[in-house]
């Protein structure tokens, strides 16, 4: 298993032990530079999506993991939270809805979150 797919596993798991929504991994690798894998996700409420980017940062920053930027944490309609070869897209529904971050990169390959809990 490469870093980033550690990285990836280590973040699912943090995201759905706060209950997170339609976990998507989307990688971009082979249609853009800005990232390898995008991991996409939602919550029902502000707190919610707080707490799942609360639970990423917290995981990987044990593993000495650190993102480049966090952005829109105290909106927390979508957080953004950039690992570099990962990004981490955290909405609340409404914000994914109008979004649709699936559709934007459906040129991407989709890696189904379970694989990666076979790591």
């Amino acid at each position: 298993m490469s870093e980033t797919e550690r990285m990836m596993a280590a973040a699912v798991q943090a995201l759905e032990s706060k209950k997170a929504e339609d976990v998507k991994i989307i990688n971009i690798a082979e249609i853009s530079s800005i990232a390898d894998c995008f991991v996409i996700a939602s919550g029902t409420n502000r707190n919610q999506v707080q707490a799942m980017a609360d639970a990423v940062e917290e995981t990987l920053g044990k593993e000495k993991i650190h993102a480049r930027s966090i952005e829109g944490y105290a909106a927390a309609r979508w957080i953004l939270m950039d690992y570099g070869d990962v990004v981490f897209h955290l909405f609340d529904r409404e914000s994914r809805s109008f979004y649709d971050l699936e559709r934007i990169w459906r040129d991407g390959k989709n890696i189904d979150p379970k694989f990666l809990q076979d790591f």
